[in-house]
């Protein structure tokens, strides 16, 4: 059972990341990763409301079942979602104003981040249990916290080195996306890729 949700975990971050290998989550991956302080708040911003949403993923899925309403589910997802990032949003909001602001528009984007819904969808399809549905976002929570810290700091670093005018901005962000995204690539044989 601990090798089987070892496996889970693993899937989850590196052969099957949610940013490098499904490309869900680009725009905070794209608009926080400037920074390593705040690239790595905001995937562990990302990584709680994963677990949250899985955690209710669960049950909605349960209480659906029973009453014959499984229709429901996505709108339920949705709903359940938005409700954590609130909290989440005021909790960062009255702890670190500091980080509120630094975060800006990307904390309440991640209502609408695909890579969360993911998580509920996901977990749903492949018929975990409450277990491995924890495991399975608390992995896809630490590949997108992962990725968002790699490409933080190989943007900081990039800030170092004299890039053409016709590459900067956007142009090379995008370009080391890639190469990264190519590199999680070499994880694949990891694992199935369920």
């Amino acid at each position: 059972m601990t090798q089987e949700l070892w496996g889970v975990f693993l899937n989850a971050a590196l052969v099957n990341n949610f940013v490098l290998a499904y490309f869900l989550g680009i725009c905070p991956f794209l608009g926080v990763s400037a920074k390593l302080d705040s690239a790595g708040r905001m995937g562990l911003a990302v990584t709680f409301v994963m677990l949250v949403a899985s955690l209710c993923a669960f049950g909605i899925n349960r209480l659906l079942g029973m009453i014959g309403a499984e229709y429901l589910s996505l709108i339920s997802y949705i709903v359940v979602i938005a409700s954590s990032v609130q909290l989440v949003e005021m909790f960062v909001r009255k702890t670190s104003p500091a980080l509120f602001k630094q975060l800006g528009i990307f904390l309440p984007l991640i209502t609408t981040n695909c890579a969360i819904l993911a998580v509920a969808l996901f977990q749903t399809q492949r018929e975990y249990g409450l277990l491995e549905g924890l495991v399975f976002a608390f992995g896809a929570g630490m590949g997108f916290t992962l990725a968002l810290v790699l490409m933080a700091g190989i943007r900081e670093r990039l800030r170092l080195v004299d890039v053409p005018d016709v590459a900067q901005g956007m142009a090379i962000t995008l370009v080391l996306a890639g190469i990264l995204s190519l590199a999680f690539m070499g994880f694949a044989g990891m694992g199935a890729s369920a």
